[in-house]
């Protein structure tokens, strides 16, 4: 096929599938211990069989509000969880502005220093949550760090969240327009927080509907995986599945060409011209995709590379196969 001709129609025939199976008719191509701490007050001394019991009342561990502005809480403990709070921890301006303008995320506490507090509400709608926002704690950046995984890059900003709320991959292919682009992103066990995160976040600048994993070998929605999408875990919905095989057949009966990507496929990216309405389907960091994903698949193609390494990260290669799609269609800027 020439160079820029496409290659595939707008619909899919009706006749390109088994009448009875439904199958396309082509070939198979803690925080970190700050240790024993003093009680602060005169004559108090802690027993030695209460070292490690849970602090009862944190206003006997932490500064009152003029001591923190002033840091003399140095070295002194955060406040402790609240019994019966949940979740997990979001960290960085983007994630945590993400998520409180995502009406559809759960926040239980929100942590800020002092020199954000004027700035983290900037142009967020309050009003269209179904409950309110919890008060922002002042902390200091030391204080917030200590309650958040070793050696995260937080930028004085944290929220404690719930995850987002589960969506069936049948509600997402029901509200898409049957004649309008659609464009999916589809990840076969890639389990690295940071590759997952990278990849919501190409697949929120090019306009992609959804992200599409597996519910077993992927990698779970973390502080990490946040971080590394920088507030696209709030834009782009990750939707996870427990067949990808039969979720590329539902992908199939909404119109939907699912195309995917391996070093050893005999057609190229750059010279196929794709469909409005793809699913660009990505295998995991080492063994790429496995057999039924790949059989899956209406086409699979290569990204050919011309350096002294032939492969790219999965990261990498979805956010150019996302652009080449967004190009030839007239979404990228």
């Amino acid at each position: 096929m020439r160079k820029g001709k496409p290659r595939f129609p707008q619909s899919r025939p009706a006749s390109t599938r088994h009448p009875e199976t439904g199958a396309p008719g082509r070939s198979k191509s803690a925080p970190a211990s700050t240790g024993p701490q003093k009680s602060g007050r005169s004559g108090a001394a802690r027993r030695p069989e209460s070292r490690h019991k849970p602090v009862a009342t944190p206003a006997e561990h932490w500064a009152e509000p003029a001591e923190r502005e002033s840091g003399r809480d140095q070295g002194r403990r955060p406040p402790p969880e609240r019994a019966g709070t949940s979740g997990f921890w979001l960290y960085g301006l983007h994630a945590v502005r993400a998520a409180l303008a995502n009406p559809r995320r759960h926040i239980h506490r929100i942590l800020v220093t002092r020199e954000l507090a004027g700035e983290l509400f900037e142009g967020i709608d309050r009003s269209a949550r179904p409950r309110p926002l919890p008060t922002p704690e002042s902390m200091d950046r030391e204080a917030i760090g200590r309650l958040l995984p070793t050696g995260a890059v937080h930028q004085g900003v944290a929220a404690r969240v719930e995850p987002l709320p589960y969506i069936a991959l049948e509600d997402l292919t029901a509200d898409l327009d049957p004649l309008a682009p659609a464009l999916l992103v589809v990840l076969d066990q890639v389990s690295d927080p940071h590759n997952v995160g990278a990849i919501l976040r190409s697949a929120a600048a090019f306009g992609a509907r959804a992200v599409i994993v597996t519910e077993r070998h992927a990698a779970p929605e973390t502080g990490t995986l946040a971080k590394s999408a920088s507030g696209a875990l709030d834009v782009v919905p990750l939707i996870r599945v427990a067949n990808l095989a039969r979720a590329l057949e539902l992908l199939k009966k909404a119109n939907i060409w699912c195309l995917g990507f391996a070093a050893d496929a005999p057609d190229s990216l750059p010279k196929t011209r794709l469909a409005e309405r793809v699913a660009l389907v990505l295998g995991s960091e080492g063994q790429g995709m496995r057999r039924l994903t790949r059989e899956g698949c209406d086409l699979l193609l290569s990204l050919p590379t011309g350096g002294p390494i032939d492969q790219l990260n999965v990261s990498n290669a979805a956010a150019i196969a996302l652009y080449e799609w967004a190009r030839q269609h007239g979404q990228a800027r």
